[in-house]
C-alpha cells in the first residue's frame, strides 16, 4: 500500500487501524520478528488470542497485514500473519486528494 494511491476510504481504514496501541504493537512485532502465527504472537505480546484476532482482522481489513493458513507437521492449522508493505506519507495535499474519493459510507 503506497500513500499516494490511497483512496479516502483506504486512508481512513489505515489510520483507524493504526490508532490503537495494541495494533501498533502487532505491526511492530511483525516488522521486527517477521511472520508469526497467532498463538505465538499472542504470547509475545501478552494479549489473549481472541483479542489479538480482533486486532489482526482490523489490520488485515486495512491492508496493513496479510495472513496465510498453513498446516503444521502434526496437522494443526496455523494462521501466520506478516506485515504488508505500506507507507503512509501524510500531507495536506495527499489528504485533499483522498477526501475527493470518499464514499458516502467511509466506515467500510
Amino acid at each position: 500500500m503506497k500513500s499516494k494511491h490511497l483512496t479516502g476510504d483506504q486512508l481512513l481504514a489505515a489510520l483507524a487501524a493504526l490508532s490503537n496501541p495494541h495494533r501498533l504493537r502487532v505491526v511492530a512485532a511483525l516488522a521486527a520478528g517477521g511472520r508469526n502465527y497467532v498463538s505465538q504472537l499472542a504470547r509475545e505480546l501478552n494479549i489473549s488470542r481472541p483479542l489479538l484476532h480482533l486486532h489482526l482482522q482490523k489490520l488485515e481489513d486495512a491492508g496493513l497485514v496479510t495472513s496465510q493458513l498453513e498446516l503444521s507437521d502434526d496437522g494443526k492449522a496455523l494462521n501466520f500473519f506478516d506485515v504488508a508493505p505500506f507507507a503512509i506519507d501524510l500531507s495536506p495535499a495527499m489528504i485533499s486528494t483522498a477526501v475527493a474519493t470518499l464514499t458516502n459510507n467511509p466506515e467500510k
